[in-house]
């Protein structure tokens, strides 16, 4: 019940009551301490006339799962498998690190959707990994690998390496020529590869191909709804790529 300018009591309807309170659902009406949070997030911030706007936040180059040192190893790593030339932008400028720290930091680097119970041996090459350890553990234990082989021969790290001594580092790894106890070096470099290319080509939604560039290298038109348009045409057809991300409101 309420009490009118009256001073008499009057029924006190459900919408009302969440009126009042700030509680009406659909973001019509938002009181108390959310509302006052809500508007202090929305509110536009100061513009310095003759300043240049910030740019967005680029949230797909955000660290998940690597340390900054550890990214660093796998950033460059990825550049010399797949580096910058006359075709287009290399590894490092398609974010191809930022897609396997993320891969790393959700299901597949927990391997939550392989069987991994033991007993553990040697599978056949077309049965892939057998093994107890993640795919995280096996990135930080290569990644941690390719440090210590560098110092040992060149005495820096990996990323401080000119270009051909890292092209000599992941040789070494992919011929077995590092010998390691807990994981196999080749096995790691293979991982590595195939992780470096699906980060240059996957989907940019996924933190990797960024600007869409490493499909506009192959003229491959992405995510496209529908391709009634060209579908009967008999010359090839180039289309502007489209993201996942261009699908969503």
């Amino acid at each position: 019940m309420a009490q009118s300018n009256n001073g008499s009591e009057q029924p006190v309807s459900r919408r009302n009551f969440l009126k009042n309170s700030g509680l009406v659902l659909g973001g019509l009406v938002v009181g108390g301490v959310a509302g006052s949070l809500l508007n202090r997030q929305q509110a536009p911030a100061p513009q310095v006339p003759g300043a240049t706007p910030a740019p967005a936040a680029d949230f797909n180059q955000a660290l998940m799962f690597f340390t900054p040192e550890q990214f660093k190893v796998v950033d460059a790593a990825c550049e010399r498998i797949f580096p910058e030339d006359e075709s287009g932008p290399g590894a490092k400028t398609l974010g191809a690190a930022y897609f396997i720290d993320h891969q790393l930091a959700g299901d597949w680097g927990f391997n939550a959707r392989d069987y991994m119970q033991g007993p553990f041996y040697p599978g056949e090459v077309t049965q892939g990994y057998q093994g107890r350890l993640k795919r995280r553990e096996i990135f930080e234990i290569g990644i941690q690998e390719m440090n210590n082989y560098s110092n040992s021969t060149q005495k820096k790290r990996f990323y401080e390496l000119t270009p051909e001594q890292q092209d000599a580092v992941l040789k070494a790894f992919e011929s077995d020529e590092v010998k390691l106890t807990t994981i196999s070096a080749s096995a790691f470099f293979k991982m590595l590869r195939a992780s470096t290319l699906e980060g240059i080509y996957s989907d940019p939604l996924y933190g990797g191909n960024k600007n869409m560039e490493g499909w506009k290298m192959r003229n491959y038109p992405g995510n496209q709804m529908a391709y009634t348009q060209v579908i009967e045409k008999d010359e090839f057809v180039k289309m502007a790529p489209l993201s996942l991300r261009d699908h969503q409101h």
